[in-house]
């Protein structure tokens, strides 16, 4: 029964570390540019975008594809940073301990 207790202390252990990065993962944001500079995007930890910055010097009709397409590539470049993040803050607070977690799982 010793063996047992003592798994099921460390499952509890595991569980009350994952919570954490969870709260942890949350707080964290990311911001990437494309263009230059011209749009730039920001994600959180749980990989939602939380804003869009447009210069208003691209903002014409006849620019509206480079628009999008710029747009979409800040968005992908910051998910990128934050997954990052992630990784990095899991290795560091858990001490290898769940480097192996799927990250989706502390989303």
């Amino acid at each position: 029964m010793t063996n047992f207790t003592q798994m099921l202390g460390q499952m509890k252990d595991i569980q009350a570390k994952i919570e954490e990065m969870q709260q942890k993962v949350a707080q964290l944001q990311a911001t990437a540019e494309s263009g230059a500079g011209l749009v730039k995007a920001t994600v959180n930890g749980k990989k939602q975008v939380i804003s869009i910055e447009i210069d208003p010097s691209i903002i014409q009709v006849d620019e509206q594809q480079m628009l999008q397409d710029l747009i979409v590539a800040a968005v992908n470049i910051a998910m990128q940073h934050v997954e990052e993040r992630i990784r990095e803050l899991v290795q560091t607070r858990t001490a290898g301990m769940l480097d192996h977690l799927p990250l989706d799982l502390l989303l």
